[in-house]
């Protein structure tokens, strides 16, 4: 790690394990954990809910609200859950928190639907599984991060991406 107070935020579609992966990473590193779900509004969530993908204009205010987030931690250090799906919202994100970086957990299309249909009580359905697919930007090379395979089991993959950073 290039800081002793790492920003990270876990990122990926809905049922890669984002908080699962980011509490545990949160842990090992000693930082808080913020789940980037609780800073949506309540009319996001209720789209999602009814099974309507987030426009643009949904998303913007909820990243900027995960990008203060992380700026708030900055002196500390946090690790933060958030789909990120595109590079411009990584790029809005790393705007308001320059250090962040990303760890971009992948996993494949069957595997995900499963594990979202096994899932009580979150409000994202497995019928917005293949818009967030199409919506998906992987992270490039260029970007402060990496990008792991999360089929595997959460504790290793959380140790891949302490090797990783």
């Amino acid at each position: 790690m290039t800081s002793s107070h790492p920003v990270i935020a876990v990122m990926g579609v809905s049922g890669t394990g984002k908080s699962t992966v980011g509490v545990l990473l949160a842990e090992r590193l000693g930082v808080p954990f913020e789940d980037g779900d609780d800073l949506h509004p309540p009319g996001n969530i209720a789209k999602m809910t009814a099974g309507i993908p987030l426009s643009d204009a949904d998303r913007l205010p909820w990243l900027d609200a995960v990008g203060a987030s992380a700026s708030a931690h900055a002196a500390t250090g946090c690790v933060i859950a958030c789909s990120a799906l595109r590079r411009a919202y990584r790029d809005r994100l790393r705007a308001a928190a320059p250090a962040l970086r990303f760890v971009h957990l992948s996993v494949d299309r069957d595997t995900l639907a499963a594990r979202m249909a096994a899932r009580i009580g979150h409000f994202m359905p497995v019928a917005l599984l293949d818009s967030q697919l199409a919506t998906l930007e992987p992270l490039q090379p260029d970007e402060p991060g990496i990008t792991l395979d999360a089929s595997r089991p959460p504790g290793a993959v959380v140790e891949d991406a302490l090797r990783g950073l």
